[in-house]
């Protein structure tokens, strides 16, 4: 596993990858905090990392991307996959090369609360956990980038489709809202979503006809339980969406309400992702 992290952090700053990323991470970093914190004499840095949450969607697929999709493009992944390196510590090394690669710039963060000790107090122990809590969602949506970069040998269509998962994720909350009303939207909802979870059974069982099941089958169960129980339907589907919504947790924190269960679910999270990632390159090896 180390030597794969050796070499998968330096292949990073081989090339541009992560040059680029921290080049943009340190720039709105700082921008936000010269704003928000220095113009503005506010002492609530959690709010720097909160605006940056959406700079995270465009960073973190470019830097999951290529993780195992260019292995499969170079051929090279059944060199890996042979390798006396077990599976668990392929993805292991991967993924926490990903990590690096996020976390170095955030180290200049580190120092932007003592900073403002200087003009006033500061809660560091709030400013310090947002952090944390940041460092953990950028890991969960590595994982989950991983695990896409996984299925694919194409870096754009691992890309795309990490953005495009993050960005449902992002806006999860909105989408809430919209089954708490009950109307022909919110089952519109339900169907895309049936609709995307369909389509990802067909690419693992690499068969269109299975996919095509799956969301006849699935759309007219929801139609009928729309119909007949739309209140327990709603609601038993709100809680599911309530456990997608990847970064509610944080939102959390920067609310001042940083609990263990957000810990939790951020590494629960990453431990699915990088099992399905585990699961998936051990299918690939049996065939």
């Amino acid at each position: 596993m180390a030597a794969i992290f050796k070499r998968e952090t330096k292949s990073y700053y081989t090339g541009m990858v992560g040059y680029v990323t921290a080049a943009v991470s340190l720039f709105f970093l700082g921008l936000y905090f010269t704003n928000r914190n220095l113009m503005y004499a506010s002492s609530d840095f959690a709010s720097v990392l909160y605006t940056t949450t959406l700079i995270m969607l465009f960073l973190l697929p470019a830097i999951s991307m290529r993780s195992f999709a260019e292995d499969r493009r170079n051929k090279t992944d059944q060199l890996l996959l042979t390798s006396p390196v077990s599976i668990p510590g392929i993805v292991l090394g991967k993924f926490l090369a990903e990590v690096v690669v996020f976390a170095l710039p955030l180290t200049v963060a580190v120092i932007m609360p003592l900073i403002l000790t200087a003009f006033g107090t500061v809660s560091l122990v709030s400013a310090f956990s947002a952090l944390f809590a940041y460092l953990l969602l950028g890991a969960a949506c590595l994982a989950v980038g991983t695990w896409i970069s996984a299925l694919t040998e194409n870096q754009i269509i691992a890309y795309l489709a990490t953005f495009g998962a993050l960005l449902i994720a992002y806006l999860m909350n909105g989408i809430k809202t919209m089954f708490t009303s009950g109307n022909l939207l919110a089952l519109i909802v339900f169907l895309v979503v049936l609709l995307i979870a369909a389509v990802l059974v067909g690419v693992l069982c690499k068969s269109l006809p299975v996919g095509l099941g799956v969301f006849g089958a699935g759309a007219v169960v929801l139609v009928v339980l729309f119909q007949l129980r739309p209140a327990w339907l709603l609601s038993a589907f709100n809680a599911v969406l309530g456990a997608l919504a990847l970064f509610q947790p944080f939102n959390g924190v920067v609310g001042g309400m940083f609990s263990v269960s957000a810990i939790v679910y951020y590494l629960s999270v990453i431990a699915l992702f990088l099992f399905l990632t585990g699961q998936s390159l051990e299918r690939r090896r049996w065939h």
